[in-house]
């Protein structure tokens, strides 16, 4: 830990409109590098709320391989952990700086034992971004806490219960689904193999998927990464149709959660419900080990592929409390691939070689932190 930033003062001074305080007061810090505070990850272990992003081993993942700043603030009281908000600094070519939490992430935003803690935790990185200029403060929560930030909409997120036996998840699914499971591997053989040696195949079918849809694929490094941290925390499954690969995904376990992070797909290979089949693996899987919840992952609302598959599968979105603070005088950029100043752009996408949009993508994927 280095700087001592704030106290709870400085936030009842920013957050007019929230609950009365309570206990004494919380003191922030801020921790250039995550590695060297274990009590980070002790407590995001144990904090209600909390996801892998919100994790060191995710943040100390994104700054070795995208090279952005670590801004994490650590609020302590009484000299124990009591809230944590993990922030990296984004110099983007192309929305300026910004800081997020957490860039690569389905979630972030803030940890907190209350609203003490959390408005501190708020005021923080409110001053951070103020006094280094960024463009504005995004927080990927899960659920709206501070009342004086905006709350940003257009993300969905679904998650459900899995069932108690892996027998039992077929008949989780709804029927079509099922149906479309059960087609894959009896009428055109799909095989599911889980293997972590798989890793740079799923990494080769998501990029073909990521043209193919005209988005940015991150770098094969930070899988590796990744991978590297999270051990038997992060699940390499592939479809394979006899000795061709069809559908890949890797998917990342944290606490009672299994959550595929990235799917990819072979377009040139027809063979329906093969990733359905490789979704209903990786749920008896988890059930096989354990684990309590399914979470799909995000969404954009207007993506209307993505949310109808999931809804599909019998899960029903729920909206995400993404938040965000403008500093006086800065403007939020857009930075949403439904810009229409991207239009141009995602159409070229679409044509270009892979030997291309890979590299490039992993380029660009640096000023446009998804």
């Amino acid at each position: 830990m280095t700087t001592l930033l704030t106290t709870a003062d400085s936030a009842a001074r920013r957050a007019s409109a929230a609950p009365a305080r309570r206990g004494s007061p919380a003191a922030i810090h801020v921790a250039g590098v995550s590695s060297a505070v274990p009590q980070w990850a002790e407590y995001v272990e144990r904090a209600p709320g909390a996801s892998l992003f919100h994790h060191p081993d995710w943040c100390d993942a994104v700054t070795r391989v995208f090279g952005h700043r670590p801004l994490h603030l650590i609020a302590t009281r009484g000299g124990r952990t009591a809230g944590v908000l993990p922030l990296l600094e984004v110099n983007s070519r192309i929305g300026g700086r910004l800081h997020i939490s957490v860039p690569y992430g389905t979630y972030g935003g803030l940890l907190a034992d209350d609203d003490e803690v959390a408005d501190a935790l708020a005021a923080g990185a409110a001053s951070l971004a103020e006094e280094r200029s960024a463009r504005v403060l995004e927080l990927r929560s899960a659920t709206a806490r501070i009342a004086t930030f905006e709350t940003t909409s257009g993300y969905l997120s679904f998650v459900r219960s899995l069932p108690k036996e892996p027998d039992a998840v077929p008949a989780f699914l709804p029927k079509r689904a099922r149906a479309a499971a059960r087609h894959a591997r009896d009428r055109d053989g799909v095989d599911i193999r889980h293997d972590a040696g798989q890793a740079k195949l799923v990494w080769e079918l998501y990029c073909r998927s990521m043209r193919r849809l005209a988005s940015l694929n991150y770098p094969y490094r930070f899988f590796a990464e990744l991978l590297a941290r999270l051990g038997d925390r992060a699940w390499v499954s592939v479809a394979w149709a006899g000795r061709r690969p069809v559908a890949g995904t890797i998917s990342f376990v944290f606490r009672d959660t299994i959550m595929p992070y990235i799917l990819g797909a072979d377009e040139r290979v027809r063979c329906d419900g093969a990733a359905n089949l490789l979704y209903l693996s990786v749920m008896e899987r988890a059930v096989r080990g354990g684990l309590r919840y399914f979470d799909y992952g995000r969404s954009r609302a207007d993506n209307a592929g993505a949310v109808g598959f999931k809804k599909n599968q019998g899960f029903e979105p729920q909206p995400l409390g993404y938040q965000r603070y403008v500093p006086p005088g800065q403007h939020a950029p857009n930075l949403r691939p439904t810009n229409p100043r991207f239009a141009l752009a995602r159409r070229v996408w679409r044509r270009l070689p892979l030997v291309l949009t890979r590299p490039l993508g992993a380029w660009v994927a640096r000023s446009i932190p998804g």
